[in-house]
């Protein structure tokens, strides 16, 4: 039986870093200029620090300027909004990054609103997510611009496509579809109350898995051929105690059914960081009025 070409985000990430290094070096020698990223965690949960530790890494890592602000869990909602309108104000800061989840006390659609619309390098602002779905000129949220960079990667022109996004997510569903109707697919979103779900999944060309619920799509659920984005980090149970992680497409069986598929870890993880210093490029470039180049890996 035919078994899928696996998409190798990590490896495409790192190409795409590279890229964007490049770019910076050339905005630091003609305009002596230097990107900068602010990320702000609130709090002391693990996987946000390592998230904010990875961030600042690779941030240094192409040349970028990285500052990080932390603020205790017991912040408040004013002492967080008054960060962030200091960054909005701060020229070295191209980018701000408020690390998710906040503490209950905090109300992130506050937050996300309060960020500058020019350094919004999450493109969660309501008005780069009404740009985008208007076809204007915003930031794109990263996971779903690491997702389309991967299908145009492996698929190339992507008009006529079916394409079937399972979620409906303001982080990564509706923008993967606005993204995907864009580049001229015909476009589904499905969820939880979607009728049929497996038949619609099956109607495929390209399917977006973006629903967390652990290894929901079976390889019955696929057409043969079907190029097979899964956004999906789940954790489960091992009999070591330790887990492992799954995406939302079940890969053992889903891997005998479709053209292409990105595996879980090492798909689409890598390239939601590496938006991240793309968005945050293009943001520098943006703010100055410095014609934005096309960043793109180069062929390996």
């Amino acid at each position: 039986m035919a078994t899928a070409t696996i998409i190798d985000g990590k490896r495409f990430a790192a190409r795409l870093r590279a890229d964007i290094a490049a770019q910076v070096a050339r905005l630091r020698a003609d305009y002596d200029l230097i990107p900068g990223l602010a990320v702000v965690l609130v709090g002391e949960n693990p996987a946000s620090q390592i998230y904010v530790r990875n961030k600042g890494l690779q941030a240094r890592e192409a040349g970028m300027n990285s500052f990080e602000h932390r603020l205790p869990a017991t912040a408040t909602q004013a002492e967080l909004l008054t960060r962030i309108a200091e960054l909005n104000q701060d020229p070295a800061v191209d980018g701000i990054l408020v690390q998710l989840p906040l503490p209950k006390q905090i109300d992130p659609e506050a937050v996300i609103e309060a960020i500058a619309v020019a350094k919004d390098v999450d493109g969660f602002h309501p008005l780069n997510a009404g740009l985008l779905a208007v076809g204007g000129t915003a930031m794109i949220p990263c996971t779903p611009l690491g997702c389309l960079m991967l299908l145009k990667d492996r698929i190339g022109d992507l008009a006529g496509q079916r394409a079937v996004v399972l979620g409906r997510s303001n982080i990564v569903g509706k923008p993967m579809a606005a993204l995907l109707l864009r580049e001229h697919c015909t476009v589904t979103i499905a969820h939880s109350r979607t009728r049929d779900l497996a038949d619609e999944c099956r109607r495929a060309d390209i399917l977006v898995a973006a629903v967390g619920k652990a290894q929901l799509v079976k390889g019955d659920w696929l057409k043969p051929g079907v190029t097979v984005i899964d956004v999906g980090i789940n954790r489960i149970p091992t009999p070591d105690g330790k887990g492992r992680l799954v995406g939302d497409v079940e890969f053992d069986s889903a891997v005998e059914v479709a053209g292409a598929i990105t595996p879980v870890p090492g798909g689409v993880g890598p390239m939601t960081i590496a938006c991240l210093l793309l968005n945050t490029f293009t943001a520098a470039c943006r703010q100055r009025g410095i014609p934005v180049p096309e960043v793109r890996p180069a062929a390996e």
